[in-house]
């Protein structure tokens, strides 16, 4: 029997990832979900498990946090919306890296890979294995979206990408900001349905609420220790990252 931990801050994610692992021929078995840093420390200071899916946004912070505190022997799979990461999760037990919202063969490429580091006793081929599959799943082409539709009573147009400053979400609307400061309406649903659609390259999700334009950015400015206070292009108030993503946004704003 093969003990999984799913680090997870999102109902629907869970539940796709059990369903997944129910249609595996393997013997598997979830001993537990959790969706906040604590509890997953908590948690695997006193459990050892076989592999762990793991998030990495969670409700608290920043996932890598947990690796920070805890020693973890086992493997662990990263499902996240993050691509940004993916040095990271190289960095910390990490053999795949699937980008939401992935597919069923995606996922069962991942197990496979996961059942050959299990099967495996070359530490090696292991490491030669882990960073080729990154590699792989990492630097593959995307088509990124080059506008977003705006629905009114009138019709219908549209922004360009590169027009937008930033997306912000509130009470479970999303807006897109534009460089003359005028917010529109989005039909997209979450935050991250919208990083999906975007290049990591150029867009950056400094808090829960808020994805940014880097070529929109004006100044930053330190507003706390470990909180920064970012101006963008037609807009007043400043907007400000989270203390779990300062730091990536520090590299990403320096790539």
């Amino acid at each position: 029997m093969i003990k999984i931990l799913i680090i997870e801050d999102e109902i629907p994610a869970r539940k796709k990832l059990k369903r997944f692992l129910e249609e595996l021929d393997s013997a598997t078995k979830v001993v537990d979900e959790i969706d906040n840093v604590v509890s997953a420390v908590t948690f695997l200071k006193n459990t050892s498990v076989d592999l762990i899916f793991s998030d990495i946004e969670l409700l608290d912070g920043n996932a890598f946090e947990i690796y920070k505190e805890v020693s973890i022997s086992c493997p662990i799979i990263f499902t996240t919306a993050y691509d940004q990461f993916w040095m990271n999760a190289f960095e910390t037990n990490g053999i795949a890296y699937l980008l939401k919202p992935f597919s069923k063969e995606r996922f069962q490429q991942a197990w496979d890979k996961f059942l050959l580091f299990k099967n495996s006793s070359s530490e090696e081929n292991i490491q030669l294995n882990k960073l080729s599959k990154l590699i792989e799943e990492n630097f593959t082409k995307q088509s990124y979206k080059k506008r977003f539709t705006i629905h009114t009573n009138r019709g219908f147009f549209f922004v360009d990408i590169e027009n937008i400053t930033f997306f912000g979400a509130n009470e479970g609307v999303i807006f897109a900001f534009d460089i003359t400061g005028k917010k529109h309406l989005l039909n997209e649903a979450t935050l991250k349905e919208i990083e999906e659609q975007v290049d990591c390259s150029d867009f950056f999700r400094i808090n829960r609420s808020e994805l940014i334009s880097k070529q929109h950015i004006e100044k930053v400015d330190r507003y706390t220790k470990n909180i920064l206070a970012v101006k963008m292009k037609g807009f007043a108030s400043h907007l400000k990252t989270s203390q779990s993503n300062t730091a990536a946004f520090r590299e990403w704003i320096e790539k």
